[in-house]
């Protein structure tokens, strides 16, 4: 079949991208289901797959893809036959619970990618296991594939860990990546005040006519005055970020007293500089968030199927355009999600 591989870790990622019209098949094993792609999306995590995961041994070639929806062509041992034909969309995150022991307490399950722990959907089919899909009906697959990972991302960040209600004020720095856009989507769909930033003029026009609220172009200098003066100096409740060290400090002094920040990533670089005394004297939570669970997955795909959220798409690509795609992601000019359609 074909597959987009990434033959060898290195950076820049893109060069080392190409289709593999000869990669092997699989056959689901017991509690697995084996989907024909119609559509699969990119994610920063891809770069890392290319570039290499540290503290994680990956071997070349390989295929990431943590995105992916198509149709169920064949099940594994002990799945229902019923799963055939229908479409699916994908949770990557796998959870690989821990036996219990007498001398250890029980703590959060560790998860194993898809696309990254073993390859993914960016290929004509993809294995995984039944318990990580979801029927999706008739909905169209290149949106499908485009919002879920992302928009699960940003449910767990925002209602799960932050607790989004209704009449908040969200801070969404980066605007443009696909879990700042998921963000932006859930936070007006709980009718919440949106501030959206970005390093790009453009990208925040784009963000206004998406209803973010107000934007902020980010120069490089400490932005939260601008933030603050947009809150009447009170500050936002919820600051839900993924780029990391180069905007942490910004975030932090954008908080009103018992705001959240959470993060689910740190495109930027892990080693943030954070201000401690503001951190205990206003009662700010930092939280950590990723992924999520198939509840949640279950909540957030509800409000794709009825229509209540749709995923922002910038390019949709054919397999044999797969370095272009890689190349988009990896200048880091993209608007919205990159999707491969295998359709095509």
């Amino acid at each position: 079949m074909r597959a987009i591989t990434i033959t060898k870790q290195g950076s820049p990622v893109a060069p080392n991208v190409s289709v593999n019209d000869q990669w092997p098949e699989a056959s689901p094993g017991p509690g697995e289901v084996l989907v024909r792609t119609e559509a699969s999306a990119l994610n920063h995590l891809d770069l890392w797959v290319g570039r290499g995961l540290p503290g994680l041994e990956l071997d070349y070639p390989r295929v990431g893809g943590s995105d992916g929806c198509g149709r169920v062509e064949q099940v594994g041992e002990g799945v229902s036959e019923s799963w055939i034909g229908r479409r699916v969309v994908l949770n990557a995150a796998v959870p690989q619970p821990r036996p219990a022991e007498p001398d250890r307490a029980p703590s959060l399950d560790e998860i194993s990618m898809i696309g990254e722990h073993t390859n993914g959907t960016l290929a004509e089919q993809f294995i995984a296991p039944a318990d990580n899909v979801l029927d999706v009906g008739e909905t169209d697959p290149v949106e499908a594939a485009a919002f879920s990972l992302v928009h699960l991302t940003a449910w767990r960040m925002l209602r799960t860990r932050a607790g989004i209600e209704p009449g908040m004020t969200v801070l969404i720095p980066g605007i443009g990546g696909g879990v700042a856009l998921a963000c932006l989507n859930i936070a007006r769909h709980f009718g919440c005040t949106t501030i959206v930033t970005s390093r790009h003029q453009w990208k925040l026009d784009r963000a206004a006519e998406l209803g973010a609220d107000h934007a902020v172009l980010d120069d490089g200098e400490d932005w939260s005055r601008t933030v603050r003066q947009i809150t009447g100096k009170r500050g936002v409740d919820i600051c839900a970020d993924s780029v990391g060290k180069a905007i942490h400090l910004p975030c932090i002094k954008s908080l009103t007293r018992g705001g959240v920040f959470v993060t689910c990533g740190i495109t930027s670089g892990p080693d943030a500089t954070t201000d401690l005394a503001r951190v205990f004297w206003n009662q700010l939570s930092i939280l950590g968030s990723t992924m999520g669970d198939m509840d949640e997955f279950r909540q957030i795909t509800a409000l794709l199927r009825d229509g209540s959220l749709k995923p922002v798409i910038d390019t949709t690509y054919s397999p044999a355009d797969a370095t272009a795609a890689y190349e988009r992601l990896e200048g880091g000019e993209q608007f919205g999600k990159l999707v491969i359609d295998w359709r095509t």
